[in-house]
């Protein structure tokens, strides 16, 4: 099991690397990259300025999420 993410410490080059490799989609099962999905998706909640570059990667829906 992976370790919680501390969303307010995640910096631009964070998003960045983590886009990367949903860019790449070179994991080694489709678990991992669902994992780097839910975590750019929880980034996007919180820091939206980070992902805004990389928003074509969620493919976001309107929704709420109470």
């Amino acid at each position: 099991m992976k370790k919680a993410v501390d969303i307010s410490k995640i910096t631009a080059k964070d998003v960045a690397e983590l886009a990367a490799r949903l860019e790449r989609d070179d994991y080694d099962n489709p678990f991992e990259s669902l994992q780097d999905w839910h975590l750019l998706r929880a980034i996007f909640l919180q820091r939206p300025e980070l992902v805004e570059p990389y928003i074509y990667l969620l493919d976001n829906e309107p929704y709420d999420e109470c």
